[in-house]
């Protein structure tokens, strides 16, 4: 496997101008996602779990789909990790309002527990990862990829009133 961080691009400001956007958010994602699992791990959690807790910390009692749409992450995805968390006493599952088909994911004890303990590792991890950068710095990087994404999600949107959707994982095809 190589290492794509490995190469010197970011010492070199022509070359680091000259690289593609996506691949440096991409390598900066996966940057960031590699620095808070090491401190999940600490406490038993992985990257995907963390998802999750996030989101049931807001809103508990979600359904397997309406986690899986909120992640932004596959019902299957969802499933493993959802039935991890129950092993792991983070969370149960049931069925309300009498729809026998739907189960809900709530928070245990154990799980709301945890929220005192991840959300200062995450908060740690964006820390460093924004080391060096001034207020004015760190304003511009948020505005800018707030209107990257924007923009990226307006297209997928123009794509799908044109009736061209991503196929899932599962059905797509090499090119």
């Amino acid at each position: 496997m190589t290492n794509e961080t490995s190469t010197d691009f970011r010492n070199d400001e022509t070359s680091a101008q000259e690289e593609r956007l996506a691949r440096l958010i991409r390598l900066a994602a996966r940057a960031f996602n590699r620095s808070l699992q090491l401190r999940l791990t600490t406490e038993g959690v992985t990257f995907g779990q963390w998802i999750f807790l996030r989101i049931l910390w807001l809103e508990d009692g979600l359904s397997q789909r309406e986690l899986s749409e909120r992640a932004n992450l596959t019902e299957p995805t969802a499933h493993t990790a959802l039935l991890r968390m129950v092993e792991q006493g983070l969370i149960t599952r049931e069925n309300v309002a009498g729809n026998k088909r739907r189960q809900h994911a709530f928070l245990t004890p154990r799980g709301n527990e945890l929220r005192e303990k991840l959300e200062p590792l995450a908060v740690e991890a964006n820390d460093i990862a924004v080391q060096g950068l001034s207020t004015d710095e760190l304003r511009i990087l948020r505005r800018s990829l707030n209107v990257i994404i924007a923009n990226l999600e307006r297209d997928e949107a123009e794509a799908a009133a044109r009736g061209i959707r991503i196929p899932p994982t599962r059905t797509a095809t090499s090119v």
